[in-house]
């Protein structure tokens, strides 16, 4: 099935390839330049960290809709395990983990979709096999440090979280500018914005059905919006990233392939954005310095990610 009119048309208005040169991998990610990083810089006032990732464990989101993208299985190998020496030995102890690398708070690298046959800036997505992504690759992003923007939607909307039971809400350019203006904060060329759905309160309740299905997030009308704004990573609280069902039968999961090929922005999913919204709520300020550089798993489609941000 050909993809509809609305999609070719949004493809073609937002797309970035060559705009880093040809052989580029990272993205809109470039858009955060050096003078914009020391700026995210001097949002640093008091020093105050909040942790932005779920727990590792067992207990994460995953529900066996996809599968191999297991919530993490830490075991021991060693519990204080004489290695070295004879009197007074060297003793340790380690572990292992095993867990799908989208399977918690993470990155989708360019290169986690494709579509006709491409990746982000032309790559061929038959260069994607069993060993890995050659191209666009999660080990490519680098490190994604910068200004955060907090756009709390659901707050902003007088909600506690958007949707209902049976269908995810399908966030527009309207909602992301009401947003922008609860918390007084503008969307700068380069930002990192995390949008809040009120999602996680669900998984935090432990109803992980009701977290994964359905799921409200950007539709097709926002993708114009972040290209506009030159919005450097955008990510999300809830699995899907994106409004799911998806608002047209023709098009699955559409916000994906024009965020991720087209124009090369990373897409983050199960962010826990409940404290940060909290924060920024009491003191008013929805902007600050953001840590959030995923694990450089080379060649890999995805990395855990353990955001921090910091005012």
């Amino acid at each position: 099935m050909p993809l509809p009119d609305q999609f070719t048309d949004l493809a073609r208005r937002v797309n970035n390839w060559g705009r880093w040169g040809p052989r580029d991998e990272r993205g809109t990610l470039n858009l955060i330049t050096p003078a914009r990083l020391q700026h995210a810089a001097t949002l640093i006032r008091t020093g105050r960290t909040i942790p932005l990732a779920i727990p590792l464990d067992e207990n994460g989101p995953q529900i066996g809709m996809i599968e191999g993208r297991d919530n993490p299985k830490r075991t021991m190998i060693m519990v204080n395990a004489q290695v070295m020496g004879q009197e007074h030995a060297f003793c340790t102890s380690d572990d292992r983990v095993e867990m799908g690398l989208q399977a918690c708070t993470h990155w989708d690298a360019l290169a986690h979709v494709s579509y006709e046959g491409r990746l982000y800036n032309g790559f061929d997505a038959s260069q994607i096999t069993d060993a890995g992504a050659t191209h666009c690759g999660i080990d490519k992003a680098g490190a994604i440090v910068g200004r955060g923007v907090l756009l709390d939607v659901a707050r902003a909307l007088g909600v506690s979280r958007l949707g209902d039971a049976t269908r995810g809400h399908a966030l527009t350019p309207a909602d992301l500018d009401a947003a922008a203006e609860f918390g007084k904060v503008e969307i700068h060329p380069g930002d990192l914005v995390l949008i809040r759905t009120g999602a996680m309160t669900a998984l935090k309740a432990g109803d992980k059905l009701a977290y994964s299905f359905p799921t409200s997030g950007p539709s097709l009308q926002t993708v114009p919006w972040f290209h506009t704004h030159d919005v450097a990573a955008v990510a999300t609280d809830n699995v899907a990233f994106e409004v799911y069902p998806p608002e047209r039968d023709d098009a699955q999961l559409p916000v994906h392939l024009l965020h991720l090929v087209e124009m090369g922005m990373l897409q983050g999913q199960n962010w826990d954005l409940e404290a940060l919204a909290e924060d920024c709520a009491e003191d008013g300020v929805y902007e600050f310095f953001l840590s959030a550089s995923p694990e450089p798993f080379t060649r890999a489609v995805g990395a855990p990610v353990i955001p921090v941000a910091v005012k």
